[in-house]
């Protein structure tokens, strides 16, 4: 019988070249698993860790933060088990805001002060409760120990609250007594107006304040106390204010012949005339005369733009300020704001001049403050070339003492552009000065004060520095020489020369004679103006357009009509400084040095 051989399987090691035996695993592979079974597992143990401790903490916080809240409520929730009495008010069994609760029905607060004489509701004052702070301050030392059986409420150490209600009553009630004083002027009549003197009302805070001490000390919180008052009568009636009112201060300068300027030096010293400050106040030019426009009635005048003279209007009226302010200073008023000029004044002493200018929004300007106690008013006028600004009030110094200024040249600087003119009547090339350079100056300013002739204090006031003026050269620059004409052509050149020699004399008179306001021009582009003087000599040519540094001459074509043509007659030359205005502010004046 033939034996069937089953082939599935076979004996180990029989077939040994066969491909379905099973592969045994490598052992570095083996080992390489086992390392990351063993990273994985200590990575998880350290988070789990970590996350134990973490609930760890935050359990350990809330119980803190329970506990806590626990022993706060427990201090707040605080109950009296002794027997407690505050003024005969049991307090036993009862937490702090049962027995504050308590005690203040007993203690109600409804202390009023009215005043004396006074039946309306502006009358009446109600005081701040200073009950409660006292209980409550007592009640701490109650609920903080052993507690005692008996306590007293004491409306002690409250000086300052009283005095406080005192003080705030004494500002609703008291009334200063006013006197009779300056109240306006009357342009037309040329006099002040004056208001009647008026009384004033006083309290007695001292025995207000006692009261009201009485009445914590008797526990009588709802009484209403009197505040008595008495009437104060002023010092100065209306009829001894018109005989005690006078001129404590008065300056004057001299204008000069030009109509334009003098016309704005008018309008200015009319802004000004009759204005009253009342005592505290203070006074500002700029804004008492406005913007010096055409609108307003200005006339062009002469000012200098970066040392070069132009016209502009309301040129002149830094004269109505440096005016006005020496009035002040004279007046013992404080004066807050002052600048100096560009270049040295001529109608006042330099350092003793105040330059201003305005456009409506912003400048320099001349500010004094009121320091007495009474309003004080400003008179100001121009009669035939005389300017004259008073301070008119009550004497403010002491009888006998006079305020006056004293400055001095302390330097010179050579702070100066040359001005040239061009002239074709000079031969070609040929330059000739004739107006000589001058320096600039800072010039030091005292306050002297005296009782007759003693000299009382002589003390600093303020700094002033001012640009120096280039020498006026006039020259030939042209490339050649005038052509020569016949005899008529000759005699007619010499009569146009003549004319023009004639002009330029004229001109040069009037300009020496004026005065002018500087402009200065800022990096903004926006102007300051400062005031200096024309110098005798000086000679300033205009254009029929009336712009200044140009001269006209008239001269025919071949058809025997005139022609016009303006040229040129200077050329500045400036430096880089030039756009700078020096000012300097005085420190405000202590009447009392």
């Amino acid at each position: 019988m033939a034996i069937k051989r089953n082939t599935r399987y076979r004996l180990a090691g029989s077939g040994s070249n066969r491909t379905d035996r099973p592969k045994r695993k490598n052992s570095n592979q083996s080992e390489w698993d086992y390392k990351k079974i063993a990273i994985f597992g200590g990575g998880l143990l350290i988070v789990l860790i970590c996350i134990i401790i973490g609930i760890r903490a935050v359990i350990a916080g809330v119980g803190k933060g329970a506990k806590k809240e626990s022993e706060a409520a427990s201090s707040t929730e605080k109950i009296l088990k002794e027997q407690v009495f505050v003024d005969s008010i049991p307090i036993s069994g009862m937490s702090k805001a049962q027995a504050r609760a308590a005690i203040l029905r007993t203690y109600t607060w409804n202390m009023k002060v009215r005043l004396s004489g006074s039946s309306s509701a502006d009358g009446e004052y109600t005081l701040k409760n200073m009950v409660e702070p006292t209980v409550d301050n007592l009640l701490d030392q109650i609920y903080s120990g052993a507690a005692e059986e008996n306590y007293t409420l004491k409306f002690t150490g409250l000086d300052n609250e009283i005095a406080a209600e005192v003080a705030a009553m004494a500002q609703k009630w008291n009334v200063a007594a006013k006197n009779g004083s300056i109240a306006g002027f009357n342009k037309e009549s040329g006099e002040f107006l004056y208001d009647d003197e008026q009384n004033g009302l006083k309290i007695d805070e001292t025995k207000l304040t006692q009261d009201i001490k009485s009445a914590l000390e008797s526990k009588n919180f709802n009484t209403v106390i009197t505040a008595n008052s008495e009437v104060i009568t002023p010092e100065i009636t209306k009829e001894q204010a018109k005989a005690m009112y006078k001129v404590i201060g008065t300056f004057t300068t001299n204008t000069t012949q030009n109509k334009d300027r003098n016309t704005n030096i008018s309008l200015a010293a009319q802004a000004i005339d009759g204005v009253i400050i009342p005592p505290g106040e203070e006074f500002s030019f700029n804004n008492a005369t406005g913007n010096r426009t055409l609108e307003r009635g200005y006339k062009p005048a002469g000012a200098y733009l970066d040392g070069v003279l132009i016209e502009e209007p309301g040129g002149g009226v830094c004269q109505v300020s440096s005016t006005l302010y020496n009035a002040v200073v004279f007046s013992g008023l404080e004066t807050t704001e002052r600048h100096a000029h560009t270049f040295e004044p001529t109608y006042c002493t330099p350092g003793e001049d105040a330059m201003v200018s305005y456009d409506g929004y912003a400048g320099p300007d001349m500010k004094f403050k009121n320091n007495s106690s009474t309003a004080i008013a400003i008179r100001a006028k121009l009669v035939e070339q005389k300017l004259s600004v008073s301070i008119v009030g009550m004497p403010i110094l002491e009888e006998g003492v006079k305020i006056s200024m004293e400055s001095k040249k302390i330097s010179e600087n050579d702070d100066s552009v040359i001005q040239y003119e061009e002239d074709d009547s000079l031969p070609m090339g040929e330059s000739r000065e004739i107006k000589p350079a001058t320096k600039g100056s800072r010039w030091e300013t005292k306050l002297i004060k005296k009782k007759g002739n003693e000299v009382i204090s002589s003390e600093f006031f303020h700094n002033s520095t001012y640009k120096g003026k280039g020498p006026i050269i006039k020259r030939n620059t042209a490339a050649t020489a005038p052509p020569k004409s016949n005899q008529g052509s000759a005699a007619s050149g010499n009569a146009n020369t003549s004319l023009t020699a004639k002009k330029a004399s004229k001109s040069s008179k009037s300009s020496s004679s004026s005065d002018s306001e500087t402009i200065e021009s800022r990096p903004d582009g926006s102007k300051t103006s400062s005031s200096s003087a024309t110098r005798p000599g000086e000679t300033t040519t205009k254009s029929s357009s009336g712009e200044p540094g140009s001269s006209s001459k008239h001269t025919k074509d071949s058809s025997g009509a005139k022609t016009s043509s303006a040229k040129a007659s200077s050329t500045t030359q400036r430096s880089q400084g030039a756009t700078e205005t020096t000012e300097e502010t005085i420190a405000p004046l202590n009447p009392n040095n």
